[in-house]
């Protein structure tokens, strides 16, 4: 009994470690880190009727040595849809998040989150769109 405790011990070690020395895609994100320069994070549209779709891009500038790799932007509720860059920005590079926000039954103050994952350190702020839905005439 006691053998099979300890091999059992020994191949959950062994197990865990499996791939602590590869280097994958994950392991790159974290070595080749790069710095990001946000130009906007914040957007403030004022008021909109009820029914429009409020845009704007958040702009931002890879001020790193490596490229900048954007995996994902969620926002904090399905009204707002984002979209950004799929191909990595080389340094120097600026590129934007573009976020769509759909105010169709969305009247009254708008407080909409974006949150970007991706290689910069620090990681990116919250992006932040706000602003008034009022009903349309």
């Amino acid at each position: 009994m006691q053998k099979v405790v300890f091999y059992s011990i020994v191949g959950l070690i062994a197990f865990s470690c499996f791939g602590c020395g590869q280097s994958g895609s994950a392991g790159n994100l974290v070595h080749d880190s790069t710095t990001v320069q946000i130009l906007d994070s914040a957007y403030d549209f004022g008021k909109a009727n009820e029914g429009e779709k409020v845009d704007f891009s958040f702009r931002f500038r890879n001020t790193g040595t490596h490229p900048l790799i954007i995996t994902d932007a969620r926002a904090s509720c399905g009204c707002t849809k984002p979209t950004w860059p799929r191909e990595p920005i080389p340094p120097g590079a600026m590129a934007s998040i573009k976020a769509e926000f759909n105010t169709e039954g969305r009247m009254g103050p708008a407080y909409k989150v974006i949150t970007v994952t991706s290689n910069a350190n620090p990681s990116f702020p919250q992006l932040k769109l706000t602003g008034m839905v009022v009903k349309k005439n």
